[in-house]
C-alpha cells in the first residue's frame, strides 16, 4: 500500500507542541488569555492591520461581523454562487437573504459586473470570497461599494499568503475573516480571526464576542445585549502563535507545491490552474485543476485512480444555489460548469516529490485516454 497522500493537513513541529504544552500547564487563571493576545497581535502584525479578534471559526467571525453591521430580516447580501456553505450560513442565521451571482472563469471569484447589477435598496453587504487562494477584483468591488455606500467584506478563509496590490487579503474591506481549520495554510485545529481597521466595528464585535459584555462595563456578569460565544481557547492560540512564527515558510512551501503542478501541466493548454495576475500574489492554499469544456474528462475515474494509489480526492465546490435549501440559478453558467470539470489537488507541507509526481501522472494518464497526447 502506498503511503497516504492527504488533500491537505497541518505542519506541526516541536515549536507548536512546546507552546501548546506550556498553555496546558501554565495557561490558566490570570494567564488564560496570554497566548490568545499574543496570537492576535502577531497575526495582526503579519497582516499590517489595526485590530484582530481570534474566534473559534471563520464562520463565527463572519457571523459576528455581519451582526455588528446590523444585517437582519429583509436585508440582502451578495456573494458568489461558488462558495463553501460556511460563507452563506451566517447570512441565513441572521434572517437575511443571500443573493448568488456568477463567478469569473479565470479567478473563480465573484464577478463585479454582476454584483453591481444585483444591488438594490435591500442590499446591505457584498462578500468577496478569495477562493482557493485566488483573489477577487478588489479595486472594482471597493469602487462599487463606495458608489452605493455598501460595505465590502472579505472572506479570506482560504487566502493566507495572498496579496492584492501590496495589501494582504482580508485587509481591504470593511472587515476580513480567516480560517485556521486543520486544512488551512496555518492551523489551530479549528479556529478563525476577525480583522478590521475600524475601531467602532472592532469594539462592537469585541462586545458581541463576549456574550454582549463590553470591556468598559464595570459590573460583573452584565451584558449590554445578547451576544455570541465564538472564543478561541488559549491552547489553540498557542499552536497559532507557533504557526505565525513559521508563516512565511508555510506560505513559501504552498507556492513551491503549486509551481510543481504548474510546470508539470504547462504544455497542456486544455488544463488551467489557480490564477495569479501581475498585481496579485496567490497563496495557493488549494491547487486546483480545471479541465477545458472541450475535454470529456471523467472526474469519477480520476478520483477512483487516486483512491487506488491511496490519494485523497477533493471536488470543486458545487454552486450554493444547487444545494437543496436554495433555488437553483442555472444562469450562473461558470459556477455550474466549472464545478463539474475541476478537482482540488493535494497540497501540504510534507508532501513528497514522488507523491506529487504520482498525482500528476494520474491526471496525464486520463488525458492519454482522451487522446490528447501520446
Amino acid at each position: 500500500m502506498n503511503p497516504k497522500t492527504f488533500y491537505t493537513k497541518p505542519s506541526i513541529t516541536n515549536l507548536e507542541v512546546n507552546y501548546a504544552s506550556d498553555a496546558v500547564i501554565n495557561g490558566w487563571g490570570e494567564n488564560c488569555n496570554t497566548y490568545i493576545e499574543k496570537f492576535e497581535n502577531s497575526f495582526r502584525e503579519h497582516l499590517k492591520i489595526k485590530y484582530a479578534i481570534s474566534t473559534s471559526s471563520c464562520t463565527g467571525a463572519l457571523h459576528m461581523g455581519l451582526a455588528a453591521l446590523d444585517i437582519g430580516k429583509e436585508d440582502e447580501v451578495i456573494l458568489a454562487d461558488t462558495n463553501w456553505v460556511a460563507t452563506v450560513a451566517p447570512i441565513v442565521h441572521l434572517g437575511a437573504k443571500p443573493i448568488f451571482v456568477d463567478i469569473l472563469p479565470k479567478t473563480w471569484c465573484i464577478d463585479p459586473k454582476l454584483v453591481e447589477k444585483a444591488i438594490n435598496k435591500r442590499t446591505k453587504a457584498i462578500i468577496a470570497v478569495h477562493i482557493y487562494g485566488n483573489l477577487c477584483e478588489m479595486d472594482k468591488l471597493l469602487k462599487i461599494g463606495n458608489k452605493f455606500n455598501i460595505p465590502v467584506i472579505e472572506d479570506a478563509a482560504e487566502a493566507i499568503g495572498s496579496v492584492y496590490n501590496t495589501r494582504r487579503a482580508g485587509t481591504m474591506g470593511k472587515f476580513g475573516t480567516f480560517s485556521f481549520h486543520g486544512s488551512k495554510t496555518i492551523s489551530t485545529g479549528e479556529g478563525g480571526m476577525f480583522v478590521t481597521n475600524s475601531s467602532d466595528l472592532y469594539e462592537k464585535v469585541k462586545t458581541l464576542s463576549n456574550h454582549g459584555r463590553s470591556s468598559s462595563q464595570t459590573k460583573q456578569f452584565w451584558p449590554e445585549y445578547i451576544g455570541f460565544k465564538y472564543k478561541l481557547s488559549n491552547i489553540q492560540a498557542a499552536i497559532g502563535c507557533a504557526q505565525v512564527e513559521r508563516i512565511d515558510s508555510l506560505i513559501k512551501r504552498k507556492r513551491e507545491i503549486f509551481n510543481f503542478y504548474k510546470q508539470s501541466f504547462k504544455d497542456f493548454p486544455l488544463i488551467s490552474l489557480n490564477y495569479e495576475s501581475k498585481k496579485t500574489v496567490n497563496g495557493f492554499w488549494m491547487p486546483t485543476i480545471v479541465f477545458d469544456s472541450k475535454l470529456n474528462i471523467n472526474l469519477e475515474q480520476i478520483k477512483y485512480r487516486f483512491k487506488q494509489k491511496n490519494i485523497d480526492a477533493r471536488v470543486f465546490f458545487p454552486p450554493l444555489s444547487s444545494l437543496n435549501m436554495f433555488l437553483p440559478i442555472k444562469s450562473n453558467l461558470n459556477s455550474y460548469s466549472i464545478s463539474k470539470r475541476a478537482l482540488n489537488l493535494p497540497s501540504y507541507h510534507d508532501i513528497s516529490k514522488k507523491q506529487l509526481s504520482t498525482i500528476v501522472q494520474i491526471v496525464l494518464d486520463e488525458l492519454k485516454i482522451q487522446g490528447k497526447f501520446k
